[in-house]
């Protein structure tokens, strides 16, 4: 993962966001469409295991406080929703592909 991807566990706000244009191609195997769906998620699945970290160290009585462990949860949510938007948006278009006649 590059290291904006990888820093997007720990985003304070939405300025602090990467540009996509400052985000770098994927290199070696993963290249083009197909690694850029793999790093994507995999970015889905770091921060919803942060979050369920942060769940289960606050459920534990951990040092940590609530609205910490409310914003990693939402950060999770919204981002497993984008993906499944990108998603439907994948499978109508194929889904569209499949119509035309050639």
């Amino acid at each position: 993962m590059s290291s904006a991807i990888s820093s997007l566990g720990s985003i304070g706000n939405i300025g602090d966001l990467p540009k996509l244009s400052s985000m770098q191609p994927p290199s070696g195997d993963d290249e083009g469409f197909s690694g850029a769906l793999k790093s994507a998620l995999q970015q889905v699945n770091v921060l919803d295991s942060g979050a369920d970290q942060q769940v289960g160290t606050l459920l534990k009585g951990g040092n940590t406080d609530m609205s910490s462990v409310m914003i990693a949860v939402e950060k999770a949510d919204v981002a497993f929703q984008l993906m499944m938007q990108v998603r439907n948006k994948i499978v109508n278009a194929y889904q569209d592909i499949e119509k035309m006649q050639f």
